[in-house]
């Protein structure tokens, strides 16, 4: 069984970046590391853009023009405020992380190893009883 992929507001740059729809990214058999922490991020901002159209929804149909107006709550209304701020400030929150990594880009595959030009040093060195016993033969 299979579950339904939760749209985000980033899926066209997810798929620009990585060159692939989404549908294909999920299941891909080992995904780099790269690539799982961007799907991951990239999921918990579904889940919190739900949470914003949620909270949305709710203060439309409470606040909608053909309620009465006796159904109007103050206390409600506060409560709804507070939900959407807290769900825009972790959407914010997950739109700048997801930006920044695929902003970065994926590290490229054929990159070459790090090589350091340094001299190698070839002489051995003599344990210290073999010098001295040289040193007194002399």
């Amino acid at each position: 069984m299979s579950t339904p992929i939760k749209p985000s507001s980033r899926d066209e740059r997810f798929a620009e970046v990585f060159g692939a729809p989404l549908d294909q990214l999920l299941a891909v058999p080992s995904p780099t590391r790269y690539l799982r922490e961007a799907l991951e991020l990239r999921a918990f901002l579904a889940v919190t853009e739900d949470h914003v159209v949620w909270v949305r929804d709710r203060v439309h149909e409470r606040s909608a023009p053909d309620r009465p107006m006796d159904e109007l709550s103050e206390d409600d209304l506060r409560m709804d405020a507070e939900w959407m701020q807290a769900a825009l400030l972790a959407r914010r929150g997950y739109v700048t992380a997801l930006d920044k990594v695929l902003r970065a880009g994926p590290p490229s595959e054929h990159q070459p190893a790090v090589t350091f030009n340094q001299p190698v040093i070839s002489a051995r060195a003599v344990p210290a009883e073999q010098a001295t016993a040289r040193g007194k033969g002399r």
